[in-house]
């Protein structure tokens, strides 16, 4: 890539190849299908293979008709996009070069030993490790870079000792399908058994005896359903279930309690939880269920001794409160409150020590931890001063402990992980990400400010641009990054990948937009069902809001959202196409009315409670298909746009976007280029290393800045200037 005097990258660089290569054409076959009266006409139906569930497992046995497709759209990406491979190659480097390779995790203490995970000089994958509790020789039990070795894709799911510290039960996805295998390994010698579980989610629950573990297995349509107990060194056709569900709206989930008694067994839609315990220290206990389920009754839990504590919007909590209940007898007639509930303050998650309650509540997106002390009642927040920042929980390994470990960041501090001591309120800092190519955080500037929507709402946004950009005038290029579906919400955490565009004279913000709980539960019931729009029109005033402030300007716009945030970016691309310089895409929920039509795909069912249900409903049909991406393109200029895919993605299909990206060049009436990349063995998450995903990133951003590069008006051709 040229240079400027000064050694700055030439934005003449940043373009696009668009001469003399003519985009893949897909084969239109007229398919027409009737709904409550109503025509559906998909001429890209055939791309959808009928074989979806073997290819999961194994992307060779995609149909060859298919695959020829996919890689002559990855070949066009790459050909148009050839002028930017030594930008590409310059984003890489300046993203690995913030990445400490030989990292590690501050240790986890567990009995006689600290847990971490570690990472050596150049490895994609990390190792599992222990120490002696207070120092001495490292034992490494897993080492993910030698394990991944011959495998396109590798992601290990869990990895998790045994209460007597002799064994590590470990899930492996080498397809990117969230299919795990779960192995386990003798401690001493290091070598896994003969017994392998398969087609589990990866979750791991030891039994107390060390001699068996819990598992979530998933059914032919990619759904959990079932619980089964596995002896280790049988074999796992013997397996026993020990709960099963039958309805395909609700998922099954797993995890160890606190107390480390019980396996807790959630069982959930996206309106309602039933949880379950299952005695850790029994070898065939039967499990009790906590409170049944009922419509719209969401809670979690964790067990203390005799009492059992619950998370739950029971009785119009709508934002949650926490309520204790006798052990013995758990149902919701003895829930009684110890956290009240708050209108508009949700309380995100809590956790129990043996002499602490520890819950982490949001408000006006903003989060807070707060400790109560279970002898007394005396509580306290830990106190933070920054604008806009993100707090997580990371609970450990150990309940009987004074020690709270938190990680804290902002969009210009690096993670901060802090040991806190829940009776001395003191705190220490165990690990603070290290930037080994420099971070200064005065060089940024992270602030917190509001958009007004429409209908009057205030919609959070928060931003992040360089100490030396004041905003005014024509501002700068932009990059508006949103999602605003499942409760989710966007955090104003710390990115440092996001810093190669900011150094270039990007704006970085995050749109805190109906969909999410960024704002309680009544911002995501605004957001889902009848009130979808909300999330779109949200994004779409977020990004005038921030031209009117001077810090963009219409058409200086790159927005970008993957999965439900990608349904967002196909959403704001048909609606306001002249906001925008590009659109990033990344596994787009962009076919969003067939894609619920279809009750044999994994995910379907139990998201009719957040999209609709238009097999059933015509109201919910209309509704979707009033905003569907894939339905509702049409005959007008779009930005240019790029999606990314992954032939193994088990949650949003790849044929969404391919079939999106057909539909776009056959109808748009201008604009472009429209870009496909599909990854041929990877699934939602792309690549699974640590610096394999960096050409992701490297790919996305060298097509932002390329989007914005003719709007750029520097005299000596060098990046703008703030």
């Amino acid at each position: 890539m040229s240079r400027d005097s000064m050694g700055r990258d030439k934005t003449s660089d940043w373009r696009f190849d668009l001469e003399g290569a003519a985009p893949p054409v897909a084969t239109q076959r007229d398919t027409r299908r009737i709904f409550h009266g109503r025509a559906l006409d998909d001429p890209y139906d055939w791309l959808a293979a009928k074989n979806w569930r073997e290819v999961l497992r194994d992307p060779d046995s995609l149909p060859i008709e298919i695959a020829k497709l996919i890689k002559a759209e990855n070949a066009y990406c790459e050909r148009l996009m050839a002028p930017l491979k030594s930008l590409r190659k310059t984003l890489v480097a300046e993203m690995r070069g913030r990445i400490k390779e030989d990292d590690s995790d501050a240790p986890e203490p567990d009995g006689p030993f600290a847990y971490y995970e570690r990472f050596h000089l150049g490895a994609e994958h990390p190792r599992y490790c222990r120490t002696p509790r207070d120092g001495g020789t490292e034992t490494v039990l897993l080492d993910g870079d030698a394990l991944a070795k011959g495998h396109d894709f590798f992601e290990i799911g869990d990895a998790t000792h045994a209460p007597d510290h002799a064994q590590l039960a470990w899930s492996v996805d080498d397809t990117g399908s969230e299919l795990y295998e779960i192995r386990t390994r003798a401690l001493s010698d290091g070598l896994d058994r003969a017994d392998v579980v398969g087609d589990s989610d990866g979750s791991i629950v030891w039994r107390a005896d060390s001699k068996a573990y819990y598992y979530v297995l998933i059914d032919e349509n990619h759904r959990t359903s079932q619980i089964f107990r596995h002896d280790v060194g049988t074999d796992p056709a013997n397996d026993a279930l020990i709960i099963e569900e039958t309805d395909s709206a609700w998922f099954v989930g797993l995890h160890e309690s606190r107390c480390r008694r019980f396996a807790i067994v959630s069982i959930h839609g996206h309106d309602a939880t039933e949880c379950w315990l299952i005695d850790l220290r029994e070898n065939n206990p039967t499990p009790r269920i906590v409170a049944p389920r009922e419509p719209r009754l969401r809670y979690d839990v964790e067990p203390h001794g005799d009492l059992i504590y619950i998370r739950d919007n029971a009785d119009g909590a709508d934002d949650f409160r926490i309520s204790v209940a006798p052990l013995a007898e758990p149902g919701r007639e003895n829930w009684k409150d110890v956290v009240c509930h708050r209108d508009g303050v949700m309380i995100d998650g809590f956790t129990v020590y043996a002499n602490h309650l520890v819950w982490l509540l949001r408000e006006n997106s903003l989060p807070k931890l707060v400790i109560r002390a279970l002898s007394t009642g005396e509580e306290h927040a830990i106190q933070f001063e920054e604008e806009a920042y993100a707090l997580s929980i990371d609970p450990g390994l150990e309940f009987d402990t004074d020690t709270l470990r938190f990680v804290y960041s902002s969009m210009t501090t690096p993670d901060e992980t802090y040991d806190y001591d829940m009776t001395t309120r003191t705190r220490i800092l165990r690990k603070r990400q290290d930037i080994p190519s420099g971070h200064d955080p005065k060089r940024y500037v992270t602030k917190r400010i509001f958009a007004t929507a429409r209908d009057g709402e205030s919609v959070p946004i928060t931003l992040l641009h360089r100490a030396d950009f004041s905003p005014g005038g024509k501002g700068a290029p932009l990059l508006l990054y949103g999602y605003g579906a499942y409760g989710y919400a966007l955090s104003a955490s710390f990115s440092e990948d996001i810093l190669s565009l900011v150094d270039r004279g990007f704006v970085y913000a995050r749109a805190h937009i109906r969909g999410g709980t960024d704002k309680g539960w009544r911002w995501y019931e605004n957001g889902k069902l009848e009130n979808k729009q909300n999330s779109f029109l949200d994004f779409i005033d977020c990004a005038r809001s921030l031209i009117s402030a001077g810090y963009t300007h219409e058409g200086a716009i790159v927005a970008q959202g993957g999965s439900a945030g990608g349904l967002l970016m196909g959403a704001v691309a048909n609606a306001a196409p002249e906001l925008f310089a590009g659109v990033v895409a990344s596994v787009p929920f962009v076919d969003a009315l067939n894609t619920m039509l279809r009750d044999d795909l994994p995910l379907t069912p139990p998201e009719w409670l957040e999209w609709g249900n238009p097999i059933a409903s015509v109201e919910a049909y209309e509704r979707i298909a009033s905003y569907s991406p894939y339905d509702n393109v049409r005959a007008q200029h779009y930005p240019p746009i790029l999606a990314i895919a992954g032939v193994t993605d088990p949650r949003v299909t790849y044929w969404e976007p391919l079939k999106w990206v057909a539909k776009l060049r056959a109808t748009m009436s201008g604009g472009g280029p429209v870009l496909l990349f599909t990854h041929m063995g990877a699934g939602h998450a792309g690549a699974s290393g640590r610096f394999e995903a960096l050409e992701d990133a490297a790919l996305e951003y060298a097509f932002a800045l390329a989007c914005v590069a003719p709007l750029l008006k520097n005299s000596d051709d060098s990046p703008p200037k703030c």
